[in-house]
């Protein structure tokens, strides 16, 4: 019994099964080298009746890295993956994955992919083990129980092996899911909001498999609303807005750029307003006037927090107490897809 997935990727281009000849030159493309395991230039795709979901889309992913691709409701983080995988036809650009171009050489393209979708697609009455093995057939790759035995352990599956998918919780079908991905022992692993609708335990375990994976040589693509998710694995994060990719930066570096730092003063008597002497600090007064905020660049070398604390001695205020923080990834996700001209 076939998914719609499968449906849509057996049916687009007349997909066939991977011959041996293929099988050769994947190994030969996957060798180590410098170039992008995944590149694309100028991807466009207008749906028919004139919405665009991508503009102008132009990436680079290196080969074992973790990147993640961030982007609100309808940004068109899933269109993009849907692209790459062959299962959505763009309307312009070039696509490249693992050395083979998508339109041209679609069969050993695919055949080098995995995709964890996000929706729970399986084959209801298969049993566990019958379904992984048949997506691992479909890219004729020989039988090789002992793989797939180590993929359903590291999901913790293999004791449910022999039930069938329909008796199964929601969580354990999006475990099937991650492993008829890997069934065929891909080079590029897709997951589509991964962690949608899973236990804590669940969502532990992936972050676990997926830097084992990456430790293999296996690069991993991440859409995912779990910010933290992305500030725990990714080397690299993708912003995507209104279909334009409007940052792509390592993820260290982007949060040491875009990161704010705040020193949190809580006062000894709360105030009503900031005295205009002060107003060369960059201050927020807190509601209930208990405490003044300090946001300040992290780069600089100068943070000025020296001359607010005397300036603050000379007007009589004083503080008992004093903390700082710094700002989180998803703090720099928010300023980035709201500030003006983020999708210009």
């Amino acid at each position: 019994m076939q998914t719609p997935v499968v449906k849509r990727w057996l049916n687009t281009r007349h997909l066939l099964p991977v011959t041996s000849s293929m099988t050769k030159s994947l190994v030969v493309s996957s060798s180590a080298d410098n170039s992008p395991i995944v590149s694309l230039c100028g991807v466009d795709k207008t749906y028919p009746g004139g919405f665009q979901a991508l503009s102008n889309v132009n990436l680079e992913i290196q080969r074992g890295e973790i990147f993640a691709l961030l982007g609100p409701n309808g940004a068109g983080k899933t269109t993009l993956i849907s692209i790459i995988c062959g299962i959505v036809n763009p309307s312009a650009g070039k696509i490249v994955a693992d050395g083979h171009d998508i339109a041209r050489d679609y069969r050993a393209a695919r055949a080098a992919i995995g995709l964890v979708p996000q929706e729970l697609h399986t084959d209801a009455f298969e049993s566990v083990w019958a379904t992984v093995t048949f997506s691992r057939g479909l890219f004729g790759k020989p039988p090789n129980p002992a793989y797939l035995e180590k993929v359903l352990r590291d999901l913790s599956l293999w004791d449910k092996r022999k039930v069938k998918i329909m008796a199964l919780s929601g969580g354990m079908k999006r475990r099937v899911l991650i492993a008829k991905a890997l069934s065929h022992e891909p080079t590029i692993l897709f997951l589509d909001e991964p962690s949608a609708g899973v236990d804590v335990e669940l969502r532990h375990d992936m972050w676990r498999m997926v830097r084992e994976l990456r430790e293999q040589g296996t690069t991993i693509i991440l859409t995912t609303h779990y910010i933290e998710e992305a500030e725990e694995m990714a080397d690299r994060i993708g912003v995507i807005n209104k279909g334009q990719l409007i940052l792509v930066e390592d993820k260290e570096v982007l949060m040491h750029k875009l990161g704010k730092k705040q020193l949190t003063l809580t006062l000894r008597q709360p105030m009503s307003t900031i005295p205009a002497a002060l107003s060369n600090w960059s201050l927020t007064l807190c509601e209930d006037g208990q405490a003044l905020v300090y946001s300040f660049d992290t780069q600089v070398e100068e943070t000025g927090i020296a001359e607010l604390l005397r300036a603050l001695g000379e007007h009589g205020i004083e503080f008992k107490d004093l903390r700082s923080s710094e700002s989180s990834l998803e703090d720099i996700f928010v300023s980035l897809v709201h500030q003006p001209g983020a999708s210009a």
